[in-house]
């Protein structure tokens, strides 16, 4: 039988920079001096406004910006059974900058929650999509293996190993949480669900693992395959007509990035092997190496060139990102090949550092350089 799975079309990693009244609201909310529901109209106002601007900009698929969340993972691990919010006392050490010190913490045993909140900030999303035709909703979560990284980061370890002495039951656990919350997300009517990845980079770059022994565990492990069976292990048996991509990201924090090094270490996992349909791919600078590792894509899976920047300003030349796309055909055909940015604009709710007008010309860029080649 063939399946026949969603189109590529027009769609943007995921986050926009927040509304300068979200950024308020949720200061006045931490506050105290507004409710829960006071900052739930400000984000509903915020996100109906986002989706007529994603339509009007040509975008297939929307997403409602991460408008609700603090963080680009976080906010989701959180929302699990067994998953409380902590903080670490410091945050990760990106390039120039660090981040803040949230984090995520095993207080018993992981499960999916039904009500998780993710799953009404997709309807509400699904709401407007099918309110105003036109496009189609994406929904955006952090990867297996990005709960497992968190988890073993740091003192989190210790808290862990508490309630899973035995790391195949943590893993086993991690998996059923997040395949019971992709189905659930489903039943909510999504069909095109996104991992994003930022755990692949510790195999990336060994100089910072070198460096930073003392946040995570992955110095310890021999290969990517703990990540490849945790991401697997969480998208089988999935329904035909549900569409999971993957973006793999080096970190985006204030215009600020984590690792460096190509995909060479981990195309034989990642490109070979993990059981997706599309790979976003951050290629927007020399930091990424280069295309020869799309010759490892396996089957008929399909991969989004990341070369325009959300880390900067300056928009692209657009002829250079022509020439890196048919560069990039040389290993990988074109017709199995799409252009997007390298990353959201706001994959935390400080923002990237550039402004709204900046953000809409770098998607308009994307946009006419999609209609032109393909």
């Amino acid at each position: 039988m063939t399946i026949t799975k969603q189109k590529i079309g027009f769609q943007h990693v995921g986050s926009f920079l927040r509304p300068t009244d979200l950024k308020q609201a949720r200061v006045d909310f931490e506050a105290g001096k507004i409710d829960q529901a006071a900052l739930t109209a400000v984000e509903d106002k915020d996100i109906r406004e986002l989706v007529s601007k994603e339509k009007a900009a040509g975008l297939d698929y929307v997403t409602d910006g991460e408008f609700r969340r603090a963080y680009w993972h976080l906010d989701f691990f959180w929302g699990f059974n067994g998953i409380e919010h902590n903080h670490l006392g410091g945050g990760y050490n990106f390039h120039k900058t660090e981040s803040r010190d949230d984090s995520a913490i095993v207080s018993g045993k992981i499960s999916f929650n039904p009500n998780h909140p993710f799953l009404k900030h997709f309807a509400f999303l699904k709401s407007l999509t099918d309110e105003i035709g036109g496009v189609l909703p994406k929904q955006t979560i952090p990867a297996p293996g990005q709960l497992y990284a968190e988890l073993v980061r740091g003192e989190n370890e210790a808290k862990t190993k508490e309630f899973y002495p035995n790391e195949a039951d943590l893993i086993a656990d991690i998996q059923k949480a997040y395949h019971d919350a992709i189905i659930a997300l489903y039943n909510e009517g999504a069909r095109t669900i996104q991992l994003d990845d930022c755990s692949w980079g510790f195999f990336l770059d060994k100089d910072y693992v070198a460096r930073s022994t003392d946040q995570n565990k992955y110095d310890s492990l021999d290969t990517p395959q703990v990540l490849l069976d945790l991401n697997n292990g969480a998208i089988e048996d999935l329904p035909d007509d549900l569409t999971i991509n993957t973006h793999v990201c080096r970190g985006n924090f204030r215009s600020d990035y984590i690792f460096s090094g190509g995909y060479d270490t981990v195309a034989d996992y990642l490109f070979a092997q993990e059981n997706v349909d599309t790979y976003f791919l951050e290629y927007d600078s020399d930091r990424a190496g280069g295309f020869e590792p799309l010759a490892k894509v396996s089957g008929d899976k399909r991969v989004v060139l990341g070369l325009v920047t959300t880390k900067s300003p300056e928009l692209e030349d657009r002829q250079v990102i022509i020439d890196r796309i048919k560069e990039a055909s040389q290993y990988l055909p074109l017709d199995r090949l799409w252009l997007s940015t390298q990353c959201g604009f706001a994959s935390t709710e400080e923002g990237n550092e550039l402004t709204d007008e900046q953000q809409w010309a770098k998607l308009k860029l994307v946009k006419s350089i999609i209609d032109e080649i393909w």
